[in-house]
């Protein structure tokens, strides 16, 4: 296997991995910004307040992009399992 191709490889499921990231964290990020300028303005500093809608807008998302996720995680390895015979030639 050459420098490019495992370069092209890394770089593609580099890619998947920082997709997949931001889909599940980014609704969270979102949630947690809005809480904090809630409690920023009302000035109620309650630990509880912050962390729970997080985790229920991060369950929230995990359930409903979670089929499109593993979908994509197994086009990945498919694909790099068709591409062995091209890898192992390339030698």
């Amino acid at each position: 296997m050459s420098p490019e191709t495992a370069l092209q490889l890394f770089a593609h499921a580099f890619y998947l991995v920082v997709i997949m990231v931001l889909v599940i964290v980014g609704p969270s990020l979102l949630v947690g910004l809005t809480v904090s300028i809630f409690q920023a303005a009302t000035q109620i500093n309650e630990q509880t307040l912050s962390f729970l809608p997080r985790l229920i807008v991060t369950l929230l998302t995990i359930m409903l992009t979670g089929p499109w996720l593993t979908q994509q995680f197994i086009d990945l390895f498919h694909k790099l399992a068709l591409q062995i015979p091209e890898l192992v030639a390339l030698q």
